[in-house]
């Protein structure tokens, strides 16, 4: 068997609620998808779903499930499944477009790299990573750091 035929599984649908200039391509969510995937050492298919929105949208999620009203970059709903159904399932991301525009220009980024972030941020929050504390933040800061320099992108943090 190949190394491509024994790769797990990854399905990303994709939605977008905003005109898709400047956003990218579902092509691109899946390639970060996968490589927060791999970075995380997930050897099991997946699936997840992102909504691009737009910050009416943004702000309404994370007021509703965040309590927080106004629009963020990201927010990962992890999926929420039965207790013994077993499902390639991992959760659901929305980003908010004119955010992660604004803050790639506010922090002199490339947008295509703030998305990659953001889209790694996400998934790594739905595989059960945080930061919360401030031990959990440098550990995933760290990982995310790794995989998008496997992207060729510069350390978000710096």
């Amino acid at each position: 068997m190949s190394a491509a035929a024994a790769a797990p599984l990854t399905m990303v649908a994709v939605g977008y609620a905003v005109p898709r200039r400047g956003v990218p391509a579902p092509a691109s969510f899946r390639q970060w998808v996968e490589a927060a995937l791999r970075g995380a050492g997930r050897r099991k298919p997946a699936e997840l779903a992102i909504r691009i929105v737009d910050a009416e949208e943004g702000r309404t999620l994370n007021r509703d499930y965040r309590g927080k009203d106004y629009a963020t970059n990201v927010l990962s709903f992890p999926a929420e499944l039965p207790p013994g159904l077993r499902s390639p399932l991992i959760g659901d991301l929305a980003i908010c477009a004119p955010v992660v525009l604004r803050e790639a220009a506010e922090q002199a980024k490339p947008p295509r790299h703030h998305w990659a972030h953001l889209t790694v941020h996400g998934v790594l929050h739905l595989l059960g990573h945080d930061h919360i504390e401030d031990a959990e933040a440098e550990a995933m800061e760290a990982l995310e750091t790794r995989i998008l320099a496997r992207l060729g992108i510069a350390d978000p943090y710096a």
